[in-house]
């Protein structure tokens, strides 16, 4: 994980999440997941490019599969976007970086 990422747990998800003043794009992974590596470094990327504005976080699924049950996540990478605690927007599969940047940009108003 990059310094500008935060790696999310079944316990830390509603502290950082769902009580966070500031959006969070939350990426849901597992790392026997191809996709999932390719999505790795365009969300680190982001993280990097959006400090301040919007938090990244990162939840594995194999080790917190409460937190993904919770928002039925069936396939990996799914990234849920959240605003003032509610799940807003969703990306499932791989995306390009341009593209989920202009996502993240028009869901929260950026």
């Amino acid at each position: 994980m990059s310094e500008h990422v935060l790696e999310l747990t079944d316990a830390s998800f509603a502290s950082e999440v769902l009580k966070s003043d500031t959006p969070v794009v939350v990426d849901f992974w597992a790392s026997w997941c191809g996709p999932c590596r390719m999505m790795a470094p365009v969300f680190e990327e982001l993280a990097g490019e959006l400090i301040g504005k919007v938090k990244f976080g990162k939840v594995n699924v194999d080790e917190n599969g409460k937190t993904a049950e919770n928002y039925k996540v069936m396939s990996i990478p799914t990234l849920l976007l959240f605003k003032d605690g509610d799940a807003v927007d969703t990306q499932v599969g791989f995306v390009a970086k341009e593209q989920l940047k202009k996502k993240i940009t028009d869901t929260f108003n950026l």
